[in-house]
């Protein structure tokens, strides 16, 4: 992962690669190269660091061709190397990788012994190996080629290939990582995401999984799962309305959840650019917060979740007493009401009910400064409200929130370490080390999103189920809260969260082989604490659905299932561990046959009592 690009055309290329590679960015990556047919020839750049870097490079090689491929990396198998970035190479193959290959190691000791020495840690260079291996064995088709070595790959990919034996074409092949196909006049381009080809067309054909496609200057053909001719619809895309047309997805929802990585990207976009500033929550922020001495979160459901794990940031960032309420609890009781306490209201429409009644019933008490972070310009809560930041999600049209949640959590962030700034509690190498971690959150929600086909295993064994538990500590309790919400309302499956502690103090009576229990377990302070826990639900005969890090130093045993993220992401960790449980939720879902857009009594937004 984390971007690809492609083009074939009778002008230079280059251009259009690199520019496509600029509007992928936003994914996160540490990495970036492009590889092109010239003169039968393949040539290759690529770089550690920015896009740009890389394209200096290419310029100054003098890059120019019809044909070619690009790539930008966010490592998972191997380091953040010149060695391990793509476009990789074998014997005039050259190929990008979107996603994550479980047999790679497997593969790997097969093609040794075949002779193929490897350069990369990666899981993608045996793809490349594998390529040229079926080339040799059939001929110089790669179509064929690639229809073989497709069925030979275990996990998630999507996949672009160009030959120097054949310039007159690229194949591609999508398996749970987006695709598309871009249609030109004379020309053709292939993409992971829209945005990539929209300086060149608007007119796209999502992949649909299983399929592999040839294109070339004139035409695309594409091919089902059963390598069988298939017909797909050509689309005319209007990126301003892309959030309203499920594309490649089969619900609104698994379109939210992989849209998370850009959603994201745009929210953090002012702070990655400018630092952690005021100025990010409106143009009076600077005098608000120099003025409040606590925090007063009021949301509903999945908001309130994420105001749960704000508090968490807002107390350890900024030194601030924190509190969290229902909103629909907070208006009905008589409320201890400071007027230097921030009133932050939550809400993904900007329109509920409970939570703006909540924000009257605050300003009624005497509350003076009031927040909105919302996902709705222009909607009501923000309008009442002194202070606004837009999460930037873009329409979520599934009713169970996803990319509203992250957004959240990501501005919510935010407002922690502006209010630290503000109150001296973070200096400047802190700064530095939280912007840092925000720069690299969308390329680590990436990561989580190619454990997809790891997760529909499990999902299968969810299905049955009619209760689950969720547990999780500290900063991940709301994870496991948002996990157990999401569960229950679509797939119906009744779902309980609790901090892991209080296992022992009543929920472990419920434990028994029936009720599997999922656990938020990060390699941080709480994890020895979290495996004191599990070994509890182990005692009782529960079964165990642990997502965990990758030095988290877990392992799988009989009633143990272990998911890995490869890397802990610190203080962001809960944004990037809620990925894995919504994806839960859909494909128990999907395995379930509910509705997952439109669960059975409940609305987008509720603006009822």
């Amino acid at each position: 992962m984390c971007g690809i690009v492609g083009a074939i055309a009778d002008r230079d290329v280059v251009p259009v690669l690199i520019e496509g590679l600029k509007r992928l960015e936003y994914r996160g990556y540490d990495s970036a190269g492009i590889a092109v047919i010239n003169d039968r020839d393949v040539r290759r750049v690529r770089r550690t660091g920015r896009v740009s870097e890389m394209a200096d490079a290419a310029a100054a090689e003098g890059f120019d061709a019809s044909l070619g491929i690009g790539h930008t990396r966010w490592a998972t198998h191997g380091g953040v190397t010149e060695a391990n970035a793509h476009p990789h190479i074998s014997h005039g193959v050259a190929l990008v990788h979107n996603g994550i290959i479980e047999n790679h190691e497997e593969q790997r000791e097969r093609l040794r012994a075949l002779g193929y020495v490897f350069e990369s840690q990666t899981d993608t260079e045996v793809i490349a190996h594998l390529m040229h291996y079926h080339l040799k064995q059939g001929g110089d088709d790669l179509l064929a080629a690639l229809q073989h070595v497709v069925k030979e790959l275990t996990g998630a990919y999507a996949l672009a290939v160009i030959s120097r034996a054949e310039p007159e074409r690229m194949v591609c092949a999508r398996m749970g990582c987006p695709l598309l196909v871009g249609i030109g006049e004379g020309e053709n381009f292939i993409a992971s995401d829209v945005s990539a080809i929209v300086q060149a067309t608007r007119k796209v054909i999502f992949l649909e999984e299983g399929d592999t496609a040839e294109v070339t200057r004139e035409s695309v053909r594409v091919f089902g799962a059963d390598d069988q001719p298939a017909q797909r619809e050509v689309h005319v895309s209007d990126v301003s309305l892309a959030s309203l047309e499920l594309g490649p997805y089969r619900h609104f929802m698994q379109k939210e959840i992989h849209e998370q990585p850009r959603a994201i990207a745009d929210t953090i976009e002012a702070a990655v650019e400018n630092g952690f500033s005021p100025a990010l929550f409106g143009d009076k922020a600077g005098s608000v917060f120099e003025d409040i001495e606590g925090v007063q979160i009021l949301a509903c459901g999945t908001s309130y979740y994420a105001g749960m794990t704000a508090r968490y940031w807002i107390e350890a960032i900024s030194g601030l007493p924190c509190n969290v309420e229902i909103a629909s609890e907070y208006r009905y009781r008589a409320a201890y009401a400071n007027p230097k306490h921030l009133v932050v209201t939550i809400s993904q429409s900007g329109e509920t009910l409970d939570t703006m009644e909540a924000l009257k019933y605050a300003k009624l008490l005497g509350h003076a400064h009031t927040l909105s972070i919302c996902n709705v310009p222009e909607s009501a809560i923000p309008r009442a409200s002194e202070l606004v930041c837009y999460t930037r999600a873009g329409a979520e049209i599934g009713v169970a929130s996803t990319k509203a949640f992250t957004t959240q959590l990501a501005a919510l962030f935010q407002l922690a370490v502006v209010l630290g700034k503000i109150r001296g509690m973070v200096d400047a190498e802190e700064e530095a080390t939280y912007l840092e971690a925000l720069r690299h959150l969308p390329g680590s929600v990436q990561h989580a999103l190619n454990l997809e086909p790891q997760i529909v295993a499990w999902a299968e064994r969810f299905a049955p189920k009619q209760n689950a538990l969720f547990l999780g500590r500290g900063v991940h309790y709301p994870i496991a809260l948002e996990g157990a919400l999401k569960l229950k309302e679509i797939s119906y499956i009744h779902a309980e969260a609790y901090p892991a502690g209080e296992l022992k103090h009543g929920p472990l009576a419920l434990v028994d082989a029936a009720m599997p229990v999922v656990v938020i377990a990060p390699n941080d302070a709480l994890l020895e604490k979290v495996k004191s826990n599990m070994q509890e639900v182990r005692a009782r005969g529960g079964e165990l659905f642990v997502f965990a890090d990758q030095d988290s130093n877990f392992s799988e045993s009989e009633g143990v299932h272990v998911i890995r993220t490869p890397r802990h992401t610190g203080v962001l960790s809960p944004i990037v561990h809620t990925i894995p449980v919504q994806m839960l939720a859909y494909h128990t879902a999907l395995a379930r046959g509910t509705d997952v857009d439109k669960p059975r009594n409940l609305a987008k937004s509720v603006t009822v009592e």
